[in-house]
Parts: C-alpha cells; structure tokens; sequence
C-alpha cells in the first residue's frame, strides 16, 4: 500500500533530527515508499467544500544539516483529492488557532484520514482530558480564583501550578508550603491566560523522574524515564530533562489498560501519558507526542512503524 502523506508541522528547517518525533515518523513513512509532503498549518484554507494547503514534496535523511531536500515547488494541494493521509504535528500551545486548524481537517473526514482524530484532539486537551482518569491523579484543582487556590494550597503544602493549556513543560512553577509568591504567581497567571490554570501538590518523586509511556491504537509500545537535569524540578527534555531505561510498574501497567480502548475509540492512535513516581497520572499528550525516539534507543524497538502499522489499518477500512 503506498500513500500520499502531507505532515502539518513546525518549519522543517528547525527540527532537531537527533530527537524529533515528526521527523522519525517521516523517515518511517519514506521507508515505506510513502510519498510526503510538509505543509505549514497557517497555510490551510476552505473554500468551496474544498480544504487546502500550500505544500510541498521532499525526502529525508538523518544526516545534520542536510536532513532534508525539496522535490518539487511550493503548490496548493487539495487534501481529500491529493492526499491520502494527514499527521497533525504542530507543536501546541492549544489555542483558537490550533482548534481552527483541527476544525477544518475534520471536514476530511471519511475522504483522507487525519492522525490524531482531529475531533477528538479538540476533545482532549491534555490537562483536562486527563480528568477523566481522576482516580489515577494527585489531588487537582482547577480554577482561577486566588481564594481558591489558597485554600488547597494550605490543604497539601508544597504545590505546582501550570497553565491548563501550557506545553513542553513551559511556565510550570513550584509554590513552596509557606505559600510565598502565590498571590503574585495568580495575577502574573491571570493576566496571561484566560482560562482557569492547574494546582496540584508538588510530589517529590519528580526528582526521580516522570515517566512517558506511548501507545499507539490503545496499546503500550514503549516508555522512557524523563529525570530533571541539575536544579530544576521539571524533567521534560525540552526543559534540560534527561532520558533513561525503564520498565512500566503494575500501577502504571492499570492506567494503560484503563485507558488503552477509549484512545482507540478516539481515533487517538499516537498517545504520550506522564506518570510521577509509577502511580500519578498527570497528562494525556494528543495533540504532538514526543519521545518515541529516546524509546526506541533504549529498547531496541520501531515505534514509529508500529504507528504506521496502525495508520495503514485505519486506512484501509476507511
């Protein structure tokens, strides 16, 4: 089965290929005999019933500073008629213009398949999707309201607040128990963001690491351990985060199994899940996972194929 791919993602150029989970799912699609194309999301249009995109064809190759090349020139390309499958894989932050985005690929629906479901991408942010699975969380809070922020701080001491729609570990920040700085931490918070922000204790167990675990269509294919590099308590690797072997616990082994055929149901075929101390569940990544290329390193495995394996079936009976 060859397909037509089109990679709705961040400009080529910048990709770090050591590590980038986009860039490895390309190769694997090229591998293939799949033919790609790489679009930039602010580029897609309606009109007419027709969805859009300016995009063009290359290949690639891990090899720095030449990692990829151009096979032919910037053109507008139908999406339903010229293109068999869609990876959703801009970076968030999830705002109206991601949503925008996702709203209109799923006018595709039925004609060319879109990875993630991009319904259910809106349905799913990872901060509240999660929410869900509650029973697998720390205690949470979500508001905005300083009153009450206060109020569950006092409650469970030492806390981490985030923006309900932050990404990449960014603008995470630690309030310790005496409560300093949280009242000047919620108007920075409030002023920034409109909607409500995330509260949870700070659990310890951060300092020896927080745990990405993939699936792909609902089953496990691989984790790795994420631990905080030198005076920081946020260990995802775009914060300075560095990865190590690991296997799952039973605890962890529960949430995946809680969890594996509502993402499946979803269409959410390329999920991440962080997990703290091999029992806290904290995120549902959906909307451009990462990791998959540290997991594979250490465990000698092809997630990326695993993925298009799925991708492959999910087509075939579209």
């Amino acid at each position: 089965m060859t397909l037509r791919v089109a990679v709705q993602m961040d400009p080529i150029e910048t990709v770090n290929i050591a590590g980038d989970s986009s860039f490895a799912l390309m190769l694997s699609a090229q591998a293939r005999g799949h033919g790609v194309w790489h679009y930039d999301v602010s580029t897609l249009a309606y009109e007419d019933g027709r969805i859009t995109a300016w995009a063009r064809p290359l290949t690639v190759q891990r090899v720095e500073g030449a990692h990829f090349e151009w096979q032919g020139e910037l053109a507008k390309i139908d999406l339903a008629r010229d293109i068999d499958v869609i990876l959703m894989r801009q970076d968030p932050p999830f705002h109206l213009g991601y949503i925008s985005a996702a709203l209109l690929l799923d006018r595709l629906r039925g004609e060319t398949l879109v990875v993630n479901d991009p319904r259910e991408v809106i349905n799913a942010p990872e901060k509240m999707f999660v929410l869900d699975y509650a029973r697998f969380m720390p205690p949470t809070l979500v508001a905005r309201r300083l009153e009450d922020i206060r109020e569950f701080q006092k409650k469970h001491g030492a806390v981490v607040v985030k923006p309900l729609h932050g990404n990449g570990g960014k603008a995470i920040f630690r309030i310790d128990a005496d409560g300093t700085n949280l009242s000047a931490l919620s108007e920075v918070f409030n002023q920034t963001w409109p909607e409500p922000h995330m509260v949870q204790p700070f659990i310890p167990e951060v300092s020896e690491g927080d745990k990405r675990i993939v699936l792909v269509d609902g089953e496990v294919t691989g984790a790795i351990n994420r631990v905080p590099g030198k005076g920081e308590f946020r260990s995802n690797l775009a914060q300075g985060g560095y990865a190590e072997a690991t296997t799952l616990t039973a605890r962890e082994e529960e949430i995946c199994a809680a969890m594996g055929p509502e993402l499946k149901r979803r269409g959410l075929v390329f999920v991440g899940i962080d997990v703290i101390g091999g029992k806290w569940l904290t995120e549902i990544n959906v909307t451009s996972p990462t990791g998959i290329v540290a997991i594979d390193k250490f465990n000698g495995t092809d997630t990326p194929a695993l993925i298009w394996d799925a991708i492959e079936r999910r087509h075939a009976v579209m």
